[in-house]
């Protein structure tokens, strides 16, 4: 696949789809847009034939739905939600945001399930709350082992888009070095929507590669790694301080034309503004500056979720999947989302207390203070 910014030739394309990929009942796909002067950029997702702004509207923390409604007028088309995201609520929000605009973008979501009675059931209450009757792409989500792409799934997903309620099939992953093969093996997956940001630099780059070249989409989440003004948690340093970090962070993910496009989180119309700076700016020496300074600040604290950790802790304790959702709480400011995925850790992962260990057997290959992590996170979720 060779994805490239087209600002012009999407008036003339507009979205379109292979009439191979459609399964009847055919959906008919969203009309051009006619987007304001300058700005917006697009590439077309893998295979799909989607055509997409490069930058996406990732909707987790969002709770505004005036700021959805912006995104849409100011001409970005791709927007993200899952079922889980708000214990539903976000759902809710999106479909009254997009009300009356849903022919005009590309609309996915997902599903943590891990059985096809509750898969279904998480895509018909998705369809409902999202006020629609199909989404674009539906994410199987956070499979980050192969065996979360469960063959009992596939089918549920295949019925689906023969249905007509769903377009294009995907997965979301932290882990994309261990689910490759696993997703080209499965043959039916067209989207992988993956963590990539300028802390995690280019530890992915291969898998990115291979589903590339296999015509896969890619769709980049946590772009920002933990660059933000907006959030909550402070670091010693003063990067909070500084102006242009988050811009600078998307920038750098933006560099990667693999990736179709990308779901930065939005909570009001500043970050909204900023975000679609990005599509129209390079990334210059000034802003890798930026980003090789605050990479150097939270290095003790931001997973780079490379899973070398995993099986370390001689108690079992679930490190890298616990110091991410602290990362919720720390970086994004959601905290009820944090705790809600620790208790989905084995009650004895849980039950661990890192506190009462006189030393910690794991290391960090990235530089992760994992002791004072695993405590924090322990103390503020358990």
């Amino acid at each position: 696949m060779n994805t490239r910014d087209s600002r012009r030739s999407f008036l003339a394309a507009g979205l379109t789809l292979p009439a191979a990929a459609l399964a009847t009942p055919q959906i008919p796909a969203p009309p051009v847009l006619s987007p304001p002067s300058g700005g917006l950029a697009f590439r077309t997702l893998g295979k799909t034939g989607l055509k997409v702004t490069s930058v996406g509207f990732g909707c987790m923390v969002t709770s505004d739905a005036s700021v959805v409604s912006r995104a849409v007028d100011m001409g970005i088309t791709y927007f993200d939600t899952a079922r889980v995201y708000g214990q539903g609520n976000n759902e809710r929000m999106v479909g009254s945001a997009l009300k009356g605009n849903r022919d005009k973008v590309i609309l996915s979501s997902k599903s943590t399930a891990r059985t096809p009675a509750q898969a279904r059931e998480d895509l018909d209450t998705s369809l409902k709350e999202l006020g629609t009757d199909h989404l674009d792409i539906w994410y199987m989500h956070f499979r980050d082992q192969p065996a979360a792409i469960s063959d009992e799934i596939i089918p549920v997903w295949e019925d689906a888009r023969k249905q007509g309620k769903i377009r294009h099939i995907g997965v979301s992953t932290h882990n994309p070095n261990a689910i490759v093969d696993r997703v080209l093996q499965v043959g039916k997956i067209e989207v992988v929507l993956s963590t990539y940001n300028f802390a995690i630099g280019s530890a992915n780059d291969s898998a990115y590669q291979r589903l590339d070249e296999a015509g896969i989409g890619l769709v980049a989440m946590k772009v920002m790694a933990p660059a933000s003004r907006a959030f909550g948690f402070k670091t010693s340093g003063d990067h909070f301080k500084r102006p242009g970090g988050p811009l600078a962070a998307l920038k750098w993910v933006l560099r990667n034309k693999r990736f179709g496009t990308t779901i930065p989180s939005m909570t009001d119309s500043d970050q909204l503004e900023e975000n679609f700076r990005a599509m129209s700016e390079s990334l210059g020496a000034q802003d890798e500056k930026l980003l090789a300074s605050i990479n150097e600040n939270i290095r003790p604290l931001y997973c780079r979720m490379c899973y070398r950790c995993t099986g370390q802790c001689p108690k079992g304790a679930a490190v890298p999947d616990t110091i991410r959702y602290l990362s919720y709480a720390d970086f994004y400011g959601q905290f009820a989302l944090g705790r809600e995925h620790f208790a989905t850790l084995p009650e004895e992962a849980r039950g661990i207390h890192c506190a009462e260990c006189e030393s910690c057997a794991v290391v960090c290959p990235n530089g992760v203070h994992v002791p004072e992590r695993m405590i924090r996170a322990q103390q503020l979720f358990a």
